[in-house]
């Protein structure tokens, strides 16, 4: 888990960055707390300011946690870019992504549960929709990046497996390998996920989770063209 500095106050807060401040202030409330664990009151205390003051960046707390998961993806979709883009053969790649997708979930709590909170049509409105598809609200500081962190997957997918699936859409198998990672990711954080002698552990299943996933759907290809 990410070391937060300690509580916000005069000198840890900056005027003209109040909305940023509140942005950091929810992410800390999420990750130590839960999405339940605080109100827009308590992050108002922590950055030093009115409640009131809060209401020229953000519509309510719902609209704060909806940029806090917007936040999230698009850092998502920049670890998962930088992974795609190593050296490497494209599965040595296609791994690396994996593994920083469970070191973003581990690491960074508070974006993780934001960014799985919302309804689909609240992130929709809120410009955060699943996987950083959207563009950030008027009021946002944040630039849409041109690839979301579903584009880099498909991108990876399509890179080691350059001769497909036959005839299933390779999103389809994104999807797969992507609620694959998130039910480990979860699973881990929730302290679940079993452990213990002989057993892998979360990269270790992941690797070995998405590879049984391409190798079923490829065995599938192949069967269909020996037919």
């Amino acid at each position: 888990m990410r070391h937060w500095r300690g509580p916000f106050d005069r000198q840890g807060y900056h005027h003209g960055n109040l909305k940023e401040a509140l942005i950091e202030a929810a992410q800390r409330f999420i990750a130590e707390r839960g999405l339940g664990g605080f109100t827009l009151a308590d992050a108002a205390k922590l950055v030093g300011v009115t409640p009131a003051a809060l209401y020229r960046h953000f519509r309510g707390r719902e609209a704060l946690v909806a940029e806090v998961a917007f936040r999230g993806f698009d850092e998502l979709a920049k670890r998962l870019g930088k992974a795609l883009q190593s050296d490497g053969t494209p599965l040595e790649r296609f791994t690396r992504m994996g593994e920083a997708y469970l070191a973003f979930a581990e690491q960074e709590p508070g974006f993780y549960a934001a960014m799985f909170s919302a309804k689909p049509h609240e992130a929709e409105n809120e410009g955060c929709a699943p996987w950083g598809k959207g563009a950030p609200d008027k009021t946002s500081t944040s630039s849409p990046r041109s690839n979301s962190a579903f584009d880099y997957l498909v991108e990876a997918l399509s890179k080691t497996f350059p001769e497909g699936f036959q005839g299933v859409d390779t999103r389809f198998i994104a999807i797969e390998v992507w609620a694959l990672s998130h039910g480990i990711a979860t699973l881990d954080a929730a302290g679940q996920l079993p452990k213990g002698s002989g057993l892998p552990d979360k990269y270790e299943l992941l690797r070995a989770g998405v590879l049984a996933l391409v190798h079923g759907a490829l065995k599938g290809k192949a069967a269909s063209a020996s037919r």
